[in-house]
Parts: C-alpha cells; sequence; structure tokens
C-alpha cells in the first residue's frame, strides 16, 4: 500500500461516488477504479460495495479508513518538516499546450506540480502546435505538449504516444452508410477542420493531397467541441485523432476508419530547448509525466459510480523516462 492508494480510499469514502472522488484526487475515474481494484487484489477483500448510484466502504474500508487519514496526515506533517529546514525550490515555469491532447492531462499534471512546487509561478497557454514550437523556439516557452513533428529541429522531444487518425460524418451523410471507405469517395467533401496552426491540420492537408483528394474547408475553427458540434450540424465531415472521436460530444456522429492498410497515425510530445538541469522546473514537471492519467474521455452519466471496465486506463510511460528530461532522437 502507498500514500496515493490511502488517498484515493479516502477520496471516495468521503465522496461515495468515483467522478466526484477522482475529481478531488486529481485522477481519471477510470485511473481510480483501477488503483481501487488493484488495492483490494492485494488485500484480498472488497473495500467498497458498488451500487449503481452510491459507493459504500465495507466493513473492511471502515476499518482501513482510520489508519489511512492517519498516513496521509503523518505524510503532510513530514514534508512540512522538510519543507522548513530546506531551500525551498523557487522560479517560474512557462508551459504551452494543444487543447485536447488527449494522450496527456495537462491541467492534472499542473495541478500535481503546483502541488509538489508551490513555490513555482506557473504560466499556462493554449495554441496551436505550430504556434507553440514557435515559441519554445523563441524561448517564450520553457515546455509545451505538441500534436506534431515538424519543425522540432534541435529541440529536445520526448514522445508521449500516438494514436490513429479517423473520419466522423453526420448519421445522414452518404459516407455514413459506407463500412469501407475509398480516397476517391472523399473528393469534393465539405470538411470541417482546425486551423493551419494545429498540427492535425498539416497531417489532414498532407494526407489527402497525396492521395488526390481535393475538399473545400467550410469551416477552420480552434476548439474541438466546436468542430464536433459544426460536424454534427451538416456542415461537413472532419479527420481527427481517434479520441476526439470517442468524446460524448461525437456521441451521434458515425465514425470511420480511413483507407487502407496503414493507418496513419497522430502523434504527442512534449518539447523544450535544451536539456536542462535535474532540478530546473522543466525538468520537474516533465518527471511527473509518468504519474499522470491521460484525459478521461468516455462518456459520463449517473451511473458512473459504477466500478466498470474502461478500455482507457493511465499509461505507465515512466519506463520510457530517464532521469532530468528525456529525449527522443
Amino acid at each position: 500500500m502507498d500514500l496515493r492508494q490511502m488517498e484515493y480510499v479516502v477520496a471516495l469514502a468521503d465522496e461515495r461516488h468515483f467522478t466526484r472522488a477522482a475529481e478531488l484526487a486529481g485522477i481519471s475515474q477510470s485511473g481510480l477504479s483501477s488503483a481501487i481494484r488493484g488495492l483490494e487484489q492485494e488485500l484480498g477483500t472488497a473495500l467498497f460495495d458498488r451500487t449503481t448510484r452510491r459507493v459504500e466502504p465495507t466493513a473492511a474500508g471502515f476499518a482501513l479508513l482510520p489508519h489511512a487519514r492517519a498516513l496521509l496526515e503523518e505524510a503532510a506533517r513530514a514534508r512540512e518538516a522538510v519543507m522548513r529546514v530546506g531551500p525551498a525550490i523557487s522560479g517560474s515555469l512557462r508551459v504551452g499546450a494543444e487543447q485536447c491532447l488527449g494522450l496527456v492531462d495537462v491541467s492534472a499534471l499542473l495541478s500535481t506540480f503546483h502541488q509538489r512546487h508551490p513555490g513555482i509561478a506557473t504560466e499556462f497557454a493554449q495554441a496551436g502546435s505550430h504556434e507553440l514550437v514557435g515559441a519554445v523556439r523563441e524561448g517564450e516557452l520553457d515546455v509545451a505538449f505538441v500534436a506534431t513533428d515538424r519543425h522540432l529541429g534541435a529541440l529536445r522531444h520526448t514522445f508521449l504516444g500516438g494514436e490513429p487518425l479517423v473520419l466522423v460524418v453526420p448519421p445522414g451523410h452518404r459516407l455514413a452508410r459506407r463500412a469501407t471507405l475509398r480516397w476517391e469517395m472523399l473528393d469534393g467533401a465539405d470538411f470541417v477542420d482546425f486551423s493551419e496552426t494545429w498540427g492535425v491540420r498539416t497531417m489532414n492537408d498532407d494526407l489527402l493531397a497525396t492521395h488526390g483528394v481535393h475538399r473545400r474547408v467550410r469551416c477552420s475553427v480552434n476548439d474541438v467541441h466546436t468542430l464536433l458540434d459544426l460536424v454534427t450540424r451538416g456542415l461537413g465531415v472532419a479527420i481527427v485523432p481517434a479520441h476526439v472521436a470517442r468524446k460524448p460530444q461525437a456521441a451521434t456522429l458515425v465514425t470511420r476508419e480511413l483507407p487502407g492498410a496503414a493507418q496513419p497515425s497522430w502523434s504527442v510530445s512534449a518539447i523544450c530547448p535544451l536539456a536542462p538541469a535535474a532540478d530546473a522546473p522543466s525538468a520537474l514537471l516533465l518527471e511527473l509525466l509518468g504519474e499522470t492519467p491521460t484525459c478521461e474521455d468516455e462518456p459520463r452519466t449517473d451511473e458512473t459510480c459504477m466500478d466498470a471496465p474502461c478500455e482507457d486506463e493511465p499509461r505507465d510511460i515512466a519506463p520510457a523516462l530517464e532521469r532530468g528530461v528525456p529525449v527522443t532522437a
């Protein structure tokens, strides 16, 4: 048993609801469910009874609860004692990210960083990936999370993961009735796409040009939910990363794989100008990547307190990270 598990037990016992407890603990709902299941397997007994509306501690859960609270209180006192005698880490950190990257929950990452290093002033900005690359190169940002591998040059970058691109269309669209697609079926279609500063827009332009597809982009947007809303309203089709097609706002849309056996891959990386010292704010932020869950994109209902299996469990990328700033050539 570790402190994080004790934090999850206390949060779930207090909130009696998986979604609210996950928000309080700064983890995805699926990650919290997985952690509680793992602890129950380790102890060989159920700690919570789950119903469709509520979560209640079992007798074993109630027995564990005071010890969990005591461990968390003792850890907090120990941390405060060290901070009183040790030099506080200070400085500033400027972070940027493209919206809805899916493979990293930037909000959760920044929250954890602030809790660990309250003396470091943090600034955060959202922009398209190409803008963010330029900002890092110009020294305007210390770290950025981007969805492009273009123009990185000598920038240090850590590959966080990738996933395929898919087509989303309104249910009444002619392509919605096609079980499989051919590139020529997309020729002449109206599209909704992201602005040219977004990494996925560049991928889409190159991909369709390679296959001789001529399209008209009727709407260019800087927001994922707006794009899905416009597609739902019939203004065009869209090519998006797979996790975007799983968002609740895309529930009424039809998702189709793109043609070809080898699906085009969309990837996310963390970038920074140089390899900083191990105690630099940017290095401290990147060290937390292995602890931070991915974004939870599954639709949520009133029954989200049920402990159901979920495919979007947090990815453990810690083995791929080295001390300081990991670099992928």
